[in-house]
């Protein structure tokens, strides 16, 4: 079986290094907030270029968190992408905020700009810039459209670890007001369960955070603000003090593969995705209308395949009576016809030979 991913070959290497630390955990009784995690946020801020980097539980909690710092009133609108992961529209509703859906590009998964400037109303507070599949936002054309308007730009960053923003030359994660991470084990950069970062350059929004994630407070026996447990255990901090050491060079890898998608699939009724150079290729993702041949010939040839996303966010059943009259058609395209390659760090050349001859065989 040829697999998407392969978490136990990939983190092979670092098993004995993981094991001891997690037994140095242990010893010293120090689960929650040890100086592991201080020490995973101090790299991990480094390999975002931000000031800070603060460990959650989740990307889910980051990106809820995320949207309270900005201490928006009940019912202001946010604006989101029509193919991004429910956690994203979640975060939304969760606040009491009102969700606000714009189109993607036909030849990528990020924003339709022209679709997204109509959006933007007085009620527009935020904008969710979603990294999907690793590629990009076009944040700084994004930023041209907001103009002075005071409206908050917050990254979903959940599949984009070490991305970065070809025009502006930024790491993803820095470039907006606030930046969101899922560590979710299968991620470029995953721990070995649930945890997620919130970046930002501001020790205003900062410090919100570090409030929210700690039930509200600084103070152990006080409450500040009404906050969530949302902490990184020191466990997953020490496992991911050792995987991040692999981030750019796996990152590399999954570029390469891309490469190689990229020049031998040939076949025409295949679409390519629009990459951009600062992708890290969470995913890679085509579009066929013979979604399903190429399901069936990849289940003959024993090749995993993915799809990311097969619903758009406009019709999820929580939302869907909202959206009922409006149509995404380049989201609702990819969410029928899109289908995820592997992209898995470690695949072999013959196996990539094998994918691209099993594709290039669609008649």
């Amino acid at each position: 079986m040829i697999k998407s991913i392969d978490l136990k070959k990939q983190d092979k290497k670092h098993h004995k290094n993981i094991l001891r630390d997690i037994a140095k955990v242990i010893n010293n009784q120090n689960f929650i907030s040890g100086v592991e995690v201080k020490k995973f946020e101090s790299r991990f801020a480094e390999v975002c270029g931000t000031k800070y980097a603060i460990g959650v539980g989740n990307g889910t909690d980051a990106l809820y968190m995320a949207l309270k710092a900005l201490n928006l009133k009940s019912g202001a609108e946010v604006i989101l992408p029509a193919m991004t992961w429910k956690s994203t529209l979640l975060a939304v509703t969760n606040m009491g905020l009102t969700p606000v859906i714009a189109d993607i590009n036909a030849n990528d998964s990020n924003y339709s700009l022209k679709d997204l400037k109509k959006k933007i109303t007085k009620k527009t507070k935020a904008i969710i810039v979603v990294h999907l599949y690793g590629n990009p936002c076009d944040t700084s054309k994004i930023k041209k459209i907001i103009n002075k308007k005071k409206i908050f730009i917050i990254e979903d960053a959940a599949q984009a670890h070490g991305a970065y923003d070809f025009e502006s030359k930024k790491k993803v994660g820095s470039i907006g007001h606030i930046a969101c991470f899922s560590l979710y084990p299968a991620k470029n950069l995953g721990a070995y369960g649930d945890a997620g970062c919130v970046t930002t350059n501001s020790t205003k929004f900062a410090k919100k955070i570090m409030q929210l994630r700690n039930i509200g407070s600084i103070n152990k026996f006080n409450c500040e603000v009404s906050g969530i447990n949302s902490r990184l255990d020191t466990i997953q901090a020490v496992i991911l003090l050792n995987k991040i050491k692999d981030l750019n060079q796996n990152n590399k890898k999954r570029q390469n593969i891309a490469n190689y998608y990229n020049k031998n699939i040939i076949n025409k009724k295949i679409v390519k995705l629009d990459y951009k150079p600062g992708c890290v290729f969470h995913q890679y993702v085509i579009k066929s209308k013979f979604k399903k041949n190429i399901i069936n010939l990849f289940k003959k040839n024993k090749i995993e395949y993915g799809e990311h996303y097969p619903i758009s966010i406009n019709k999820l059943n929580l939302i869907k009576k909202n959206f009922s009259n409006k149509k995404f058609p380049n989201a609702e395209y990819l969410a029928k016809y899109g289908l995820s390659l592997p992209i898995n760090p470690l695949i072999s050349l013959n196996d990539l030979k094998k994918i691209c001859k099993v594709l290039n065989s669609l008649n």
